[in-house]
């Protein structure tokens, strides 16, 4: 196969990765004399921090996802190209692809993060993890056939595995997909599901920290926790899932929990990618950068987002969050940097500006931690939905997404608890 790129007198910038950080880069480069390489083994961009939304049957996955030519069908000196990146050979200045061979004159680095199951292949095998749309679409495939099989089933054993939930990682993915579960038990399914007992369907969150929501704020810990356990949610602070066998989960305090359900939240690493020297990679697989996010040891090869480990910013010795605004701040910066740094001119070093951090648990239960102001509660939920209503990309997105979360918000209900499982030929 050919990737079939155009040969120019322009200089070539590939980008791997269109997440936050190589997207925004990439737009923003876009207005300037460049040929650039977009690649990303999807065709389009997905917002991470609604992926539980799209797990729980509250947004469609197109709600959330964006095609990339769409975002550049008027821009010509952007090439897309939906493929594989296997690793990279610096000496050549290209990348080998599952398309073949593309050389670069600049390479920017945007792979984003995978899930960290640290090593256990139990749970590898079996848990559920949710870092992409089809990984989320698969969780409410899961949830919906567990309650139509639990109502057929005879052995109340496995009616309760069928019904049990456990969630593992009390950050705001965990704590969100644990709270929205607690809601649907209590308001949606017994409609849909009225021969099912769901006083008997317990949902458990695991965190292995002493408290949920740990990166946040001590009042939105506490709310946050709060928050859970008055939705019914069976909250384990300091407590580890060990194993799981597809039947039970098994914890750090020799607790055995009957579930054929584990949600995996608990961790990330960088997605990797090969031809580097080992040196070059740091703690969870990030790659060690400077301040203008060059990767150590060349100067045209650079690192955005959940990728880059950034520790000349004094603020963040161990790297920055592996969020959304680093990354986009971190591609904003670059694509200004960009003409200054290939001409040996000073660019401008990467400072990280906080903007702050928020999660929501359900029906007007939300915690919001700004650098200035620090609230939970009615308000903080109207914020959270306001900042990611905003963040969507596209007017019909937001459209769809506000359509929904009124309907949501008026009915009690949602209307796509649908199973869409693909059909594969024998």
């Amino acid at each position: 196969m050919n990737p079939n790129i155009p040969e120019t007198n322009q200089k070539r910038v590939v980008i791997v990765g269109a997440g936050f950080g190589g997207l925004v880069f990439a737009q923003k480069l876009a207005k300037q004399n460049f040929q650039i390489v977009l690649i990303d083994k999807n065709n389009y961009h997905q917002f991470q921090p609604l992926f539980y939304q799209v797990a729980m049957a509250g947004l469609e996955p197109s709600s959330i996802s964006f095609p990339l030519r769409k975002i550049f069908q008027h821009m010509p000196n952007v090439h897309i190209r939906i493929t594989k990146v296997n690793s990279v050979d610096t000496s050549k200045q290209s990348i080998t692809t599952d398309l073949g061979e593309i050389s670069y004159d600049f390479l920017v680095l945007g792979l984003g993060t995978d899930t960290n199951f640290f090593g256990m292949q139990n749970m590898i095998d079996k848990a559920i993890p949710m870092k992409s749309v089809s990984e989320a679409i698969f969780l409410r495939n899961r949830v919906l056939q567990n309650l139509e099989d639990a109502l057929t089933t005879q052995d109340p054993l496995e009616r309760e595995g069928l019904m049990n939930m456990v969630v593992v990682g009390g950050g705001p993915t965990g704590v969100e997909v644990s709270g929205t579960l607690a809601e649907m038990k209590k308001i949606i399914l017994p409609k849909d599901y009225p021969e099912l007992d769901f006083n008997l369907m317990k949902i458990y969150l695991f965190e292995s920290s002493p408290e949920v929501l740990e990166v946040m704020s001590d009042d939105a810990s506490a709310k946050g926790k709060e928050y859970l356990e008055k939705l019914g949610v069976i909250v384990k602070n300091g407590v580890r899932i060990v194993d799981f066998d597809g039947e039970y989960a098994y914890t750090s305090t020799d607790e055995k929990i009957r579930t054929n359900n584990v949600v995996w939240a608990a961790g990330v690493k960088a997605n990797a990618i090969t031809g580097f020297s080992p040196e070059i990679f740091g703690r969870g697989g990030r790659i060690k950068v400077n301040e203008f996010n060059q990767v150590e040891g060349f100067k045209n090869i650079f690192a955005l987002g959940d990728l880059a480990l950034m520790t000349a910013d004094t603020e963040f010795p161990n790297g920055h969050p592996q969020m959304a605004q680093p990354a986009i701040q971190q591609g904003k910066l670059l694509a200004q940097n960009f003409t200054k740094i290939i001409n040996n001119h000073s660019p401008k070093p990467f400072k990280y500006k906080d903007l702050g951090s928020m999660a929501t648990i359900g029906r007007h239960l939300a915690v919001v931690d700004l650098p200035f102001w620090k609230f939970q509660g009615t308000f903080a939920w109207y914020v959270w939905m306001f900042v990611h209503l905003m963040s969507i990309l596209g007017v019909k997105n937001k459209i769809l997404i506000f359509i929904n979360w009124l309907w949501n918000y008026v009915t009690y209900d949602q209307s796509l608890r649908l199973i869409i499982k693909p059909k594969f030929k024998e």
